[in-house]
């Protein structure tokens, strides 16, 4: 898969998982990739985190996931998913 793309390409694949983001949704997560400055592999995973929690693409849950994991000191898959895990914890059980 083309790093480049590889955004691009989840969605596609969601789509044709039949999972269907509005056009709407497609291009908040395209600002908020931009506004944050996030990876695409971050991005995608602020995504999945948002529809595995949420059950649907819910925008202010994705920002603020996406904004969590932006951060410069998470440099890999694992660190964010433990990172996005550690913050659903504490915020449930808080």
């Amino acid at each position: 898969m083309d790093k480049k793309h590889a955004l691009a390409y989840f969605l596609e694949d969601l789509w044709t998982k039949g999972f269907k983001l509005s056009d709407e949704d497609v291009r908040f997560i395209y600002f908020g990739k931009n506004s944050t400055n996030a990876t695409e592999w971050k991005t995608i995973i602020a995504v999945r985190t948002t529809l595995k929690v949420q059950q649907k693409f819910d925008p202010s849950f994705f920002i603020s996931v996406l904004e969590h994991i932006a951060k410069p000191h998470i440099n890999s898959k694992r660190q964010a998913y433990q990172s996005i895990e550690k913050r659903l914890y504490s915020a449930s059980s808080g």
